[in-house]
């Protein structure tokens, strides 16, 4: 379409407000554009409305990912705890939304094993890696912030004294300076039901869980859409004094 319109790439990448280099690689296949760049190249060249939808769309593919659980299964599941260990490592500013179940990071060895019970491949190594991954949580340079609904709380795992000791980590972990855990409860009026367990990391990346798999957005416009869903769940959450009050008294009605 550049040539055709007769426009040099020195031409398009000034009117875009990107790098020559950037737009060559575009071009010859180097570099996948995002969302954002299809709309300033096909608007520079006056490109028709069909054929900037039907692009628009070819780049939303090309920005997401699916990871099944099969082919985890099939390499080892400690090689996916390494690449989640690879995510947290370059990540400085981590969301967790969990409507359904407590993340690894902060899960007891008994609710690793529970929660890994229905894998089909053996699950030694892996408990191992995700304990080895909650060092993370001691880094003072990162900040994390997890959400669960009272269900992902509560849902019983594991029996309920080992339901107690999780609930009393989830307390101790929110007096991390740089840890932040908040609890939706039960009943709290909330417009849009929770879906799905994401987990956005930084500005460049989310990955959404389902019971086959995991998709992977980068493009900025789905992970901008993941965090504008987040901090709407943030706003209705409790958090500090109030959140641990809440897991202490859930804990004892699993002690009694």
């Amino acid at each position: 379409m550049r040539k055709r319109a007769g426009r040099t790439q020195v031409w398009l990448a000034q009117r875009c407000n990107i790098s020559q280099t950037k737009l060559s690689n575009i071009e010859t296949g180097r570099v996948t554009p995002g969302l954002v760049d299809v709309e300033l190249i096909l608007g520079a060249l006056d490109a028709p409305p069909e054929l900037l939808a039907e692009v628009t769309a070819l780049a939303r593919l090309a920005n997401t990912e699916w990871q099944g659980k099969r082919a985890s299964w099939r390499r080892g599941l400690e090689k996916r705890q390494a690449e989640l260990a690879g995510l947290e490592g370059e990540a400085s500013a981590l969301r967790y939304f969990l409507p359904a179940m407590v993340t690894g990071l902060l899960a007891t060895p008994e609710y690793i094993r529970a929660s890994l019970s229905n894998s089909p491949v053996g699950t030694t190594k892996t408990v191992a890696r995700k304990l080895e991954r909650q060092a993370v949580l001691y880094e003072s340079t990162k900040h994390f912030t997890f959400l669960l609904t009272e269900q992902a709380v509560r849902w019983a795992v594991v029996p309920p004294v080992a339901m107690a000791v999780q609930m009393d980590r989830l307390a101790s972990i929110s007096h991390l300076p740089n840890v932040r855990i908040g609890v939706i409860p039960t009943g709290t009026v909330v417009g849009r039901g929770p879906m799905n367990t994401f987990t956005v990391y930084d500005q460049r990346l989310a990955t959404v869980e389902t019971f086959t798999g995991r998709i992977v957005f980068q493009d900025a416009r789905d992970i901008a859409e993941h965090l504008e869903v987040f901090r709407m769940y943030e706003r209705h959450a409790l958090f500090g004094d109030e959140v641990r009050a809440l897991l202490g008294r859930w804990a004892a009605d699993c002690r009694a």
